[in-house]
């Protein structure tokens, strides 16, 4: 994915603001030409944990529905699932490999919040089980 120092500075923000809990939101991306290599992120939105948990994450499916809503309206397309881990590194528990069943395609930025460490921000696709590590190039705003 492309995304701008900003965006990505959105999606950090939002897991040091509460970062005894898992955070959540989606990525909204102009969709990729036939010449573009990845879709570039537009804007970042931010969603409510239904479980407030350190453990795992879920977004009300009404809100869900609200934000997919808004990015289609907006001739935008639903570019990647993103949220925090509060004690460990950026990389897909088993919980959000079997979540990714249901998104096909779309990508999942984690940030990682280990004790101790800087946050670090991955992204992967998860599909058919198999996660791959996507590249999150910086681009300008």
């Amino acid at each position: 994915m492309n995304i701008s120092g900003e965006l990505l500075g959105e999606l950090v923000k939002h897991a040091l603001d509460d970062p005894a809990n898992e955070v959540c939101g989606v990525v909204a991306v102009e969709p990729a030409g036939e010449l573009d290599a990845d879709a570039r992120a537009v804007r970042v939105y931010r969603a409510r944990n239904v479980h407030a948990s350190p453990l795992r994450f879920e977004i009300d499916p009404k809100e869900l529905l609200g934000l997919s809503n808004d990015i289609e309206e907006r001739g935008w397309e639903f570019g990647a699932i993103y949220h925090s881990h509060v004690r460990s590194t950026p990389y897909p528990s088993q919980t959000d490999i079997n979540f990714a069943a249901n998104w096909p395609g779309v990508e999942w930025i984690i940030v990682g919040l280990a004790e101790g460490s800087t946050p670090e921000v991955r992204s992967y696709l998860i599909e058919g089980g198999e996660v791959r590590e996507v590249p999150i190039t910086r681009v300008p705003a």
